[in-house]
């Protein structure tokens, strides 16, 4: 039953993650068709939006690590502070994250681009989203036990 729920989990990330990418395309005044290659004036945005999917796969597996922690108790239960390991690693995936995303030279090193305001508010709703998605089916996993 686990592993069903975290392939649901997959498709609810790539969902978002996907929805972000064109969002950050869309807001940068792409449209399907028009090429975003090297030297081309979409080509900012195109970075921008590969970083948006990078920082929201980071997201959403935070959200996708919180939900794993049980299969059919709920958050609330366990507790959301009772494994600070798992809180470390996630402070220094966001960290990792942000230092990629924002570090000029690391910019140039690994093609990431900075994230305006609007898409870091965006996808820091991720891991809600994917753990609140996960919560919702937990009452029907617990009643097939």
């Amino acid at each position: 039953m686990l592993i069903r729920s975290w392939g649901y989990l997959g498709v609810v990330s790539a969902a978002l993650v996907m929805g972000a990418f064109f969002y950050v395309l869309w807001r940068g005044g792409w449209q399907p068709g028009r090429p975003t290659g090297e030297g081309l004036p979409l080509r900012g945005t195109y970075i921008t939006a590969t970083t948006a999917t990078f920082a929201g796969i980071v997201t959403c597996q935070i959200g996708t690590a919180l939900a794993a922690r049980t299969d059919h108790a709920a958050l609330r239960d366990i507790g959301l502070f009772t494994n600070p390991l798992l809180l470390a690693g996630i402070g220094f995936e966001l960290a990792f994250t942000a230092v990629l995303v924002y570090v000029p030279i690391l910019q140039d090193l690994f093609g990431t681009a900075s994230l305006p305001l609007d898409v870091v508010v965006l996808i820091a709703v991720f891991p809600v989203l994917v753990w609140g998605t996960d919560e919702l089916r937990r009452p029907r996993r617990r009643s097939h036990r």
